[in-house]
């Protein structure tokens, strides 16, 4: 019984032998496995802080109009008798552009005009029969009523003569015609276009607080996609003095000299405003911003001795931002200048974590950013 007793006590330490074994060797597998899944050096990409020329800005869109222009029309009816120009031509102030059929008109006022003479011999010759007494006073009032009554006519009628002609108010160029020879105008129909294009005004609105940094005289800058490569330079012309009270924006109107007409009325143009002396400010990519509801943050890149070999880490540090410009956004605290700031890939990051750089690709950080052709 002894022996068999000895027998089983050996055989339970050799089975809890085995399974301590087993659990340290299963220990030092996972302790190698965990020390295997480190966390590994990510890729990022850096840029170096520093001072750059910084001027305020204030931007604003807006659409072209011209200086003068107007959609022609007459104010009376009538058939179309002459047409005096063609599509897209230029004309200058008082030019005939088209004529309405007035020959009933002109009939009209030649009648008028012969009673009016009748009416002025008639009035002349009571006055020197009035001198020798042959006329009383009231003829001769009754006479001069019915001759400024009859010329009264006669400018009536002329005037509705000359509204069957069409002027160019001023002189510009024409758009495309939109009658023809014969046709039958309604009064009020348009009939062409006429733009002054030599200066050009862009109306926009701004916020009403922009109000305390523009003023009239200010310089402007402004863009349109259809000439990408071109700014075109001009000056706050007015401020209107009432506020929208739905938007609270204020509208403000630029004037551009236009000689070559590349701006054309309704264009959708974009304008930038300065609005103070250029000053050094510290920017950097908006990429590099990491925009959290408690604090916007950077990843500053850092360097340490590890095993004698230097190991780059990252320290992520509050900063406090100014304006925005393009691509880059001013940095007025949290960034010092010649610091490595990681400008793209802060995803994969957390304060501390090993680093590897890669300047290969670099995120956009244009202060004037052009859209690219497809």
């Amino acid at each position: 019984m002894a022996k068999r007793m000895i027998i089983m006590l050996i055989a339970v330490g050799v089975v809890l032998g085995g399974i301590y074994g087993f659990q340290v060797f299963k220990a030092g597998i996972i302790k190698k496995v965990m020390a295997s899944l480190s966390n590994p050096p990510q890729t990022v990409s850096t840029v170096v802080a520093r001072y750059d020329s910084w001027t305020t800005e204030i931007g604003g869109v807006g659409s072209v109009r011209a200086q003068r222009g107007a959609d022609l029309s007459l104010q009376l009816a009538g058939i179309v008798e002459k047409i005096g120009f063609h599509s897209g031509q230029d004309v200058q102030q008082g030019q005939v552009l088209l004529n309405l059929n007035n020959d009933d008109d002109i009939a009209k006022l030649h009648a008028l005009q012969a009673t009016a003479e009748l009416a002025g011999v008639t009035y002349r010759r009571d006055v020197a029969q009035m001198r020798a007494q042959g006329v009383s006073q009231a003829t001769v009032d009754a006479d001069s009523a019915t001759l400024k009554n009859d010329l009264a006519q006669v400018a009536a009628q002329q005037a509705i003569v000359d509204q069957k002609v069409l002027r160019a108010p001023f002189a510009g160029h024409l758009g495309i015609r939109q009658v023809d020879l014969g046709q039958y105008l309604a009064a009020g129909t348009t009939i062409v276009t006429l733009q002054a294009l030599d200066t050009v005004y862009v109306d926009f609105y701004l916020p009403q607080q922009d109000l305390a940094h523009i003023a009239a005289g200010q310089k402007i800058v402004a863009h349109v996609d259809t000439w990408p490569g071109i700014a075109f330079t001009g000056h706050l012309q007015a401020i209107n003095p009432l506020i929208d009270t739905a938007t609270r924006n204020v509208q403000v109107r630029a004037v551009i000299a236009n000689p070559d007409h590349k701006l054309l009325p309704g264009m959708f143009a974009t304008l930038d405003i300065a609005t103070g002396a250029p000053r050094e400010e510290i920017t950097l990519p908006q990429t590099a911003i990491a925009y959290n509801p408690y604090g916007d943050t950077v990843f500053i890149v850092r360097s340490k001795d590890v095993g004698g070999k230097k190991q780059l880490y990252v320290e992520q540090n509050f900063v406090t931002l100014g304006a925005t410009r393009g691509d880059q956004v001013a940095v007025l605290k949290g960034v010092k200048p010649g610091e490595q700031i990681v400008s793209a890939g802060q995803i994969k990051l957390h304060n501390g974590s090993p680093v590897a750089i890669n300047n290969s690709v670099q995120p956009l950080n244009d202060a004037n950013p052009k859209p690219a052709d497809e």
